[in-house]
């Protein structure tokens, strides 16, 4: 790291926030360095096997003189769009080549260059292809404005972004033509993206990016790059806005999700993106305006959306923003707690409740379910003398969950439902107002938690469809304070499911979708088969780091280690494989086919 670009760094850090919130900062960011050289070996790891994921994935020699072949029924020209200010030689010389290289050949290289003045090796570059337009603007007009200079030079059909000091595969333009030819009408498309640094040749950090989720946009811009626009929506959406700039490319995309439903996720990496001292790929906080910028860009996209909402720095990571939706009026939440006996964790559950919670309209509705010791009944008459406590009995012999959960939901009058174990304590008081934020939306079917073990480690951030063939809590184990792939421990995301240990739904949902499985589905994927049939409705679900409690996991309901719970456990897993068969197969929309299904931790599939 350049030590003036430290320097600059902090002394803008300490203009805008202060002393004390400086020195905090720079005390965390050198135990996220000690942190960083523990996992070092991990990363040693990572590296290794995406280097083996690379010769397993990458196109060969002859499938490259393949793709120089192929004669496609569309034909779309490619314009590449490039600012470029004070461009490296040795930087442009490589992107020229990489395009020049290209399996498929009809593209156009836009560029605008906003440099005090002309580069003469550049020009020499320049002049190797016809197919490139340089355009000397004699002015910086800011990356929003040169970027639109560049847009003045396209006759494409279709516009992919690229940064002057980025490179694309060869492969890269094939695969976008490929794609538009098997789906004519997108207007959209994004790709997964690695970085590069020194030589090209030294790739690491693959991101593997889910499908099209919005509420993950909104909280970090994990799009990014490659992203390429139909010509006709960028002419909709009239460029780049200088009051974005840092963002500005966050700003355009949220823009076009808005504008057109007609997008299309390339699995494949097919852009890298340059580690160096200035680059945001090098250093989280390399450019700090850039994060101010992005904040400004999801409050502006809620307010077109119509949606109230704060939006905030998620705190963990540079880039990931907390959005919380405004309360609409006061409605009822039920707290549905299932309880056998186990009053330790009970109380220690309803206290955290009672003590922590801000929102005030709400009870806690504890189903009663075939307790046998005095002392549970006992916690029960002194515990309803608190008028938002009230207890229930279901008087059906034995343990079947989603049958207990429909009891409690139909004898609720609340507007909405949270199903909580009760050996879970919660640690965010104003979880309620965060959870109805997002249920109240229309498209919005249920809402998960980050919960955590005893040690503060993960039990759930949120559950894949798909992994070990059936599902499974994600990040399970990760140490507190380590930071998951990309973030995912920490950033909102939409998700296929989340735990029934902590779930949040309108109760109309219930009604909606038929309840919960009370036959198929009696202990084992009741939850995940839940939000998967909220899914089918069209419905989104919201895993929401920034609710968290604690979970002391199966302490009351105890482990499948007897006989008849192995094979009830087993009956239950091959239903959840049979009723979800097509969706297994397809793979979980907001987890990368290049990532595993063998592990829960966001690995590498090699």
């Amino acid at each position: 790291m350049n030590i003036k670009h430290r320097y600059n760094q902090i002394s803008y850090y300490l203009k805008k926030n202060g002393l004390i919130k400086t020195i905090k900062k720079i005390i965390k960011k050198v135990i996220n360095k000690i942190k960083y050289k523990l996992t070092k070996k991990d990363n040693i790891i990572e590296k290794s096997n995406y280097q083996i994921w690379i010769e397993k994935n990458e196109p060969t020699e002859e499938e490259l003189n393949q793709q120089r072949k192929t004669e496609f029924n569309i034909k779309p020209k490619i314009s590449i769009i490039v600012p470029m200010y004070n461009t490296p030689q040795k930087y442009f010389e490589e992107l020229v080549q990489c395009l020049i290289n290209q399996t498929y050949t009809n593209w156009e290289l836009c560029l605008a260059d906003g440099s005090p003045e002309k580069n003469k090796n550049l020009q020499k570059i320049i002049t190797k292809d016809t197919r490139i337009k340089y355009k000397f603007l004699n002015e910086n007009k800011g990356i929003s404005g040169n970027t639109n200079e560049a847009l003045k030079l396209v006759t494409g059909d279709y516009i992919a972004l690229l940064d002057h000091d980025d490179l694309l595969p060869i492969f890269c333009l094939y695969e976008i033509v490929k794609c538009i030819n098997e789906n004519p009408e997108v207007e959209f498309i994004y790709t997964d993206e690695d970085k590069i640094e020194g030589e090209k040749e030294n790739r690491k950090d693959p991101y593997f990016k889910p499908d099209f989720s919005i509420d993950t946009l909104r909280s970090n811009n994990y799009i990014t790059h490659l992203s390429i626009f139909k010509k006709e929506l960028m002419d909709k959406l009239e460029g780049f806005r200088d009051k974005y700039n840092g963002a500005q490319d966050y700003d355009i995309i949220i823009r076009a999700t808005e504008t057109t439903q007609n997008i299309i996720h390339i699995p494949k990496i097919l852009y890298h993106w340059r580690v160096h001292p200035k680059s945001t790929a090098m250093i989280s906080d390399a450019k700090p305006y850039a994060y101010e910028a992005g904040q400004k860009v999801i409050e502006d996209h809620l307010k077109r959306q119509g949606l109230p909402a704060k939006v905030s720095d998620g705190g963990e990571i540079k880039g990931i923003y907390e959005v919380e939706y405004e309360v609409q009026g006061n409605p009822k939440v039920c707290i549905l707690i299932p309880n056998k006996d186990s009053i330790n964790f009970l109380k220690d559950c309803i206290n955290s409740i009672l003590k922590l919670t801000t929102y005030s309209n709400y009870e806690i509705l504890i189903v009663e379910n075939n307790s046998e010791e005095s002392k549970t009944f006992k916690y029960y008459e002194t515990i309803q003398k608190n008028e938002k406590v009230k207890v229930i009995t279901y008087n059906e012999k034995g343990f079947n969950y989603s049958k207990i959960i429909n009891f409690g939901v139909k004898n609720s009058d609340a507007e909405y439902i949270l199903q909580l174990n009760s050996d879970t304590e919660i640690l965010t008081p104003d979880w309620l107002e965060k959870f109805i934020g997002y249920a109240q939306r229309e498209d919005v079917g249920a809402v998960g938690a980050r919960l955590y073990y005893k040690d503060k480690s993960i039990q759930h951030a949120g559950i894949v469809v798909g992994i070990c063939g059936l599902a499974a809590n994600m990040l399970t184990g990760l140490p507190y304070g380590i930071h998951a792939y990309f973030g995912k421990d920490c950033l909102i995301q939409n998700m296929s499911a989340v735990t029934g240990a902590c779930l949040f739904s309108k109760r109309s949902i219930y009604e909606e979708v038929g309840y919960m499985d009370e036959e198929k589905f009696k202990i084992a994927f009741n939850d995940v088969d839940f939000c998967l049939k909220i899914r089918e409705k069209g419905y989104k679900i919201i895993y929401n780091p920034f609710i968290e409690l604690m979970h002391y996991e199966s302490k009351t309901r105890g482990y499948e280690d007897t006989p008849e719970k192995k094979e009830r456990f087993e009956r239950e897993s091959n239903n959840f494989r049979e009723k979800w068969k097509t969706v297994i197969e397809k793979g979980d929309p907001y987890y990368n086919k290049n990532l595993t299904l063998t592990t829960a931790q966001y690995d590498i599939k090699i």
